[in-house]
């Protein structure tokens, strides 16, 4: 078995870093510590940092590694699921209450509390990743 690595050209993104939707959440001591950046339109593209402003440059950097890998191989770069002027509510304030049963709570709380993160934290994650999966769809 050889040990040859493919040398990809970084490519100019079709949309900005910034028109992606990344979640930062932080990462457990057992985990190494720090943030961790992820892209729920783009699966698989993530990275950390030691503080949220590093995880933000490092993400940037595996953004554009992701992008540039997609586009080598031919598949599809996910166009971002959400931008500001997509907003056709006339009143999203982007803030509401949800109701769920306390059995739903109880394990989302749980998991938020082993993931190390908020209960908001957590639920926004899942609503960004169940947007993102229903747009590449």
């Amino acid at each position: 078995m050889s040990d040859q690595v493919k040398n990809i050209p970084r490519i100019v993104p079709p949309y900005p870093f910034e028109a992606y939707t990344h979640i930062i959440s932080p990462l457990s001591a057992e985990e190494g510590g720090g943030f961790l950046i992820t892209f729920p339109d783009i699966p698989g593209c993530m990275s950390d940092g030691e503080t949220e402003a590093k995880a933000v440059k490092n993400g940037r950097d595996a953004f554009v590694a992701v992008v540039s890998a997609l586009h080598d191989m031919g598949r599809d770069i996910p166009a971002p699921s959400f931008s500001p002027g997509d907003v056709t509510a006339p009143n999203a304030s982007g803030k509401f209450v949800a109701r769920v049963p306390k059995s739903i709570h109880a394990k989302l709380a749980s998991r938020a509390k082993t993931e190390g993160v908020s209960l908001n934290t957590l639920v926004l994650t899942f609503i960004a990743e169940g947007l993102g999966r229903q747009h590449q769809a």
